[in-house]
């Protein structure tokens, strides 16, 4: 992972790039997890069987970008691309549930709960979530101060002001006319609190942020999260199963307010690329340095599942 990030702009493309990043994360995914056959068995190979070997690892992609900006310690990058890994699978493990969106199939195999059972998907997530914490915790290679700004905002963009407070939104809407405004709110906090705090880990892991980098990276953080809620919104009306990892069409199943259904399939399209364009803008500070984030908005709104 170190020579991943330390080459990322020196001739490498960015296929190779991030190829290397995410397997230079799953490693230390790997390395950082509880063993199998460690007590309690079950429970450590159900977290491992949820975060290890799936994914495109949107988010340690962006964390790693992120701190390719101001030179961060490779180590403190490396810890908090794991730790928001392990939130955002926690996540998908509870939403996956049958209490919540009641989904069989996640990153192309069954999920959690029907690999193993509801009760074990809900300590999978619990102890993925504490997971993450005790990896922040425990680097020492920056400043104590900064290492404790790193972790207060996990843990509120983890929260009822972040990720948990967007799912509570998306869970009472369903089957309400919300408008557009209500709709990217409920995004911006669900989707867009996670991938935020992907940009700002990374950058926090070289340097304490000056008020006009924190306004830019909050731009760019932005633009990224809302295009990717659009752009799940698009695949998730026009892509298959097979193709997402997922089960195709659950939205419209379900009578859940999306792009497409308020905006339209092409309006839908239209918006996330006035946002990669919008991402592209708020990256101008930063000069050819911000060229992974660049590359990292381009994905997010031409991937295909």
């Amino acid at each position: 992972m170190t020579a991943s990030v330390q080459q990322g702009n020196i001739g490498v493309t960015f296929g190779d790039w991030m190829q290397a990043t995410q397997s230079g994360v799953e490693r230390r995914l790997e390395q950082f997890l509880p063993a199998a056959d460690v007590v309690p068995h079950k429970l450590h190979a159900a977290m491992r069987y949820a975060l290890l070997g799936g994914g495109k690892r949107v988010r340690p992609l962006l964390v790693m970008a992120a701190g390719e900006l101001f030179d961060a310690d490779q180590d403190t990058l490396a810890r908090a691309a794991c730790a928001l890994e392990m939130i955002h699978v926690y996540s998908l493990v509870h939403d996956d549930m049958p209490c919540m969106d009641d989904d069989a199939l996640r990153r192309g195999k069954p999920t959690v709960h029907i690999a193993y059972d509801e009760a074990t998907a809900l300590l999978v997530g619990d102890a993925l979530q504490s997971q993450a914490f005790m990896l922040l915790a425990d680097g020492a290679a920056i400043p104590p101060a900064r290492q404790m700004a790193m972790i207060k905002l996990l843990a509120h963009a983890s929260g009822s002001a972040g990720m948990c407070g967007g799912q509570a939104i998306d869970l009472d809407s369903v089957g309400l006319a919300l408008t557009l405004p209500q709709l990217e709110q409920m995004h911006q906090l669900k989707t867009g609190a996670l991938l935020r705090a992907a940009v700002i880990l990374g950058a926090l892991a070289g340097k304490d942020l000056a008020a006009d980098e924190m306004t830019a990276l909050n731009a760019y953080a932005r633009a990224v999260g809302l295009a990717f809620q659009v752009v799940d919104d698009v695949l998730d009306a026009t892509a298959d199963s097979a193709t997402l990892g997922k089960t195709a069409g659950k939205d419209a199943a379900a009578n859940k307010p999306t792009y497409v259904s308020i905006l339209g399939l092409e309006p839908s399209r239209a918006l996330a690329e006035q946002l990669r364009c919008d991402a592209h803008a708020a990256l101008a500070p930063f000069g050819d340095k911000a060229r992974r984030l660049r590359e990292l908005a381009d994905l997010v709104v031409q991937r295909k599942a």
